[in-house]
């Protein structure tokens, strides 16, 4: 058992950092050998918009409390209509941005749970204390919504670094009022957590550290230190995307990054990709593979290769209209040591 995260992220940094010389990178897709194929379609993640009442250092959506762009009435209808007609789609998982401060999240999350989906709502705790929102630890319970929280670190220095001053206090007090409603303990009622490394400097990259092991260091810090229960966690590796693209290019890390990536890539995670079975729906109702592509603006396209929108997967009456994923060098993110995704490591 290790409190201290600075050390424990040294330690991880020592067995993981790699002298590199050659910073030419393989293109992914030579990497992989072959076309990722796209399978069944059982999840569908959507980007409400960009609107956050945080601006997290690391954040690849790049949403702040300036950002106005979200989901108009229109497109939510379609959203809507997507649900209750593809019995296939298990789970809706929504995002942002602040995905509740966004328009259309109460409506879709109704829509999805009165067709029987699972809903993932992946919420950054501090929003609970911004007017007009303390409601939502309720209606979360309410609704039997899964809690996929933002919590980088066990430790307030590491939390508030990344997150922005007192973001730590408040999301301990966000967690305690989830754990009054039953989150943690109530089988219906999950919480979940993410672990993310602090963004790399001076060539000191890390990769994620075991999941299983650093879940057991959250819990029992967290029990014994505020009482706090949650059910798992998730371990996401920073992909150079967004702010954190924008962090290496400033500090000329961004192609060194890339490499140590590559370095570490591991092709046991491949089968596992979220991709693989998941559409990512913007505000504007344009589709793609995940929501790393969405920000870098790589859409999905259809058999024929043309660019895919929910208007097209409504007229095909189909969700299944993809051959093959979108990659780019970002993924290695993704594959590299145990794998990440949106609900954490790949290699179990």
């Amino acid at each position: 058992m290790n409190f201290f995260g600075q050390s424990y992220q040294t330690t991880i940094m020592l067995t993981t950092n790699q002298k590199i010389d050659n910073l030419t990178v393989t293109p992914f897709a030579q990497k992989i050998e072959s076309p990722l194929q796209k399978q069944k379609i059982t999840v569908l993640q959507i980007n409400l918009g960009k609107k956050c009442n945080l601006a997290c250092t690391h954040c690849h959506v790049e949403a702040s409390p300036k950002r106005t762009e979200e989901l108009s009435p229109e497109i939510c209808q379609q959203l809507i209509e997507i649900i209750n007609l593809f019995p296939q789609i298990e789970t809706v998982d929504l995002t942002g941005g602040a995905p509740e401060m966004n328009y259309g999240f109460k409506p879709i999350v109704e829509a999805a749970k009165q067709a029987g989906k699972q809903v993932i709502v992946r919420s950054n705790l501090t929003i609970f204390f911004e007017a007009g929102f303390e409601d939502l630890p309720q209606y979360f319970a309410e609704n039997k919504l899964r809690v996929v929280a933002s919590l980088p670190c066990y430790l307030e220095t590491n939390v508030d670094k990344q997150r922005g001053a007192g973001v730590y206090h408040k999301s301990i007090q966000a967690i305690q009022k989830l754990n009054q409603l039953g989150y943690g303990t109530k089988p219906e009622l999950i919480l979940d957590l993410v672990y993310n490394p602090a963004l790399p400097n001076q060539n000191k990259f890390s990769l994620t550290p075991d999941q299983k092991n650093l879940e057991q260091d959250y819990k029992v810090y967290l029990l014994e230190q505020f009482k706090l229960k949650f059910n798992h966690l998730f371990t996401i590796t920073n992909l150079p995307v967004g702010r954190t693209k924008q962090y290496l290019q400033r500090q000329n890390l961004k192609d060194s990054y890339l490499k140590f990536l590559e370095s570490n890539f591991n092709g046991v995670t491949v089968p596992n990709l979220m991709c693989i079975n998941q559409l990512s729906i913007d505000y504007l109702g344009n589709v793609y593979d995940c929501d790393f592509n969405q920000m870098e603006n790589l859409a999905a396209t259809d058999f024929k290769g043309k660019k895919l929108t929910i208007d097209k997967l409504l007229e095909a009456k189909s969700l299944d209209v993809i051959n093959q994923i979108k990659t780019a060098n970002y993924c290695y993110g993704c594959t590299a040591g145990n794998g990440s995704s949106c609900g954490g490591s790949l290699v179990k």
